[in-house]
């Protein structure tokens, strides 16, 4: 007998997991620091508990989104949040840097969550609720890293441990597993797992990654920065001819291929390349010392988490309810376009308004609700362009694409703010024309996606309207032939 399906619940399992994987991307970043000092790891060490979390959902993101069609959604789903809850128990458990390093990989699984997420969300729901529920879970990715930066701050106040920050984690990936625990057991597609063109999609992404977030210490004209740039071109054209020769392949090629899917996909790299660029600018603006600076507000962490970052976080939450019914209205294809063009406007006036406070929360607000709206509006568009069991690869490839557009706004940033500096007496801070640079950088790149759809989607893209033939029942759909 089939279960029966529960939607609010389905809803909550699934925008918990997507809440819980920009948890962990985002909350251990403001304090690399502390981690360093309290375990006697320099900063080029440290950084690697950011960037193995990168590079584990580079190599499994695909992979769990094919094998999830295979076997069913459940299990998958189930077996990561699993993964998941190991890593952040280790990392809040152990007392070196290694095993913490060890750790965030298997953290990194969790980037599976959303695209396996909204998976079910397709195989599960009516058509006429699918839009709004997939845009409600997709702006709980803005929505987590909001609020991983305000629970950085609040945690880590005074001497704390770092392992505070993986023990909420550890809380967030249980109630996640409970709830996943709820959801309809239904049978997979079938078929096989390209195993091989997963192996070879990976070492591609992790050659790519790799030098990108950690060029600014490396050095960008290094030979070790420059021999995986080429590896990385070499591998991905290699992964590229052979999945265009394999009769079930990990990703197929003739959807990426497909102009709306392209257009998306680098829309989605350049939200992500905006969106970290623009908070990781934002971040050490409002902590520069205005008394030796002559700008920003000498923030303290907390104070950078609960007075400038948490407004945008709570501001974010009441986008995705309202989201739905916007895309419903006009588009996900416009509203796309509409959201990468207001976040590029409350980017830019960052560059020229930014000396009092009320300026740089506003403009941040603005920026913030503008990118819980592309988030919203990314994977319906996609949605509307494939078939029910190309969701969760198709997503699966238009996170990777978000994750390796953040990693360069990063890396890019950081190298703009260490290259342009002064000397504050013997303390060398970042000028303020390295954060206008940054902001403008951001926005521009924001306003580069909204015209890439705008110009080459043809129309606003509704879900109902590409349900294929035959299918009666949108919780079963029949496979494409």
């Amino acid at each position: 007998m089939t279960p029966p399906v529960r939607p609010r619940l389905l809803l909550v399992a699934a925008a918990a997991a997507s809440f819980l994987l920009s948890l962990i991307q985002s909350i251990p970043v403001p304090v690399l620091p502390q981690i360093g000092q309290q375990l006697g790891a320099d900063a080029t060490t440290v950084g690697w508990v950011s960037t193995a979390t990168l590079l584990a959902a580079s190599a499994c993101t695909p992979l769990l989104g094919r094998l999830g069609h295979v076997v069913g959604i459940k299990p998958v789903f189930v077996g990561t949040l699993i993964v998941t809850l190991a890593g952040s128990v280790l990392a809040a458990t152990v007392h070196d840097v290694g095993w913490l390093i060890a750790a965030r990989v298997l953290q990194g699984t969790s980037f599976g969550l959303f695209p396996l997420g909204l998976s079910l969300l397709r195989h599960e729901l009516p058509p006429a609720r699918l839009t709004s529920a997939m845009a409600l879970v997709s702006s709980t990715l803005g929505i987590g890293g909001g609020a991983a930066l305000v629970a950085a701050g609040l945690l880590m106040q005074g001497d704390a441990g770092y392992r505070r920050i993986f023990w909420l984690c550890a809380l967030v990936s249980a109630i996640a597993l409970a709830l996943a625990c709820t959801l309809p057991r239904r049978a997979g597609g079938g078929g096989r797992v390209d195993v091989l063109g997963a192996v070879v999609l990976s070492a591609g992404l992790i050659s790519l990654l790799l030098p990108i977030s950690q060029g600014h210490s490396w050095g960008w004209s290094s030979p070790r920065v420059l021999s995986l740039f080429t590896a990385s071109a070499v591998i991905l054209a290699g992964f590229y001819l052979l999945e265009r020769r394999m009769d079930a392949p990990l990703v197929s090629m003739a959807m990426l291929r497909r102009r709306p899917i392209l257009v998306a996909n680098l829309a989605a790299m350049t939200v992500g390349f905006a969106m970290f660029a623009l908070q990781l600018a934002m971040s050490h603006l409002v902590q520069s010392p205005r008394d030796l600076t002559g700008f920003g507000f000498t923030a303290t962490a907390l104070e950078t988490s609960l007075i400038f970052l948490l407004p945008g976080a709570a501001v974010s939450v009441v986008v995705g309810p309202l989201a739905g019914p916007l895309l419903g209205r006009i588009g996900a294809r416009n509203a796309l376009a509409l959201a990468c063009w207001t976040a590029a406007a409350g980017t830019a006036s960052l560059a020229v308004l930014h000396d009092s406070r009320a300026q740089t929360i506003t403009a941040f607000v603005v920026a913030s609700c503008a990118i819980a709206l592309a988030y919203a509006a990314m994977p319906v568009l996609l949605v509307s362009h494939i078939q029910p069991e190309e969701t969760g690869i198709a997503n699966s490839v238009n996170s990777i694409m978000r994750t390796v557009g953040g990693t360069i706004g990063g890396a890019l940033v950081i190298t703009i703010l260490a290259a342009r500096t002064r000397s504050y007496g013997s303390v060398p801070l970042p000028a303020e024309d390295a954060f206008r640079l940054s902001y403008l950088l951001a926005a521009g790149v924001f306003a580069v996606g909204g015209l890439l759809v705008l110009l080459f989607i043809d129309r606003p893209a509704r879900v109902p309207a590409v349900e294929p033939a035959g299918v009666v029942d949108q919780r079963h759909p029949q496979p494409s032939t």
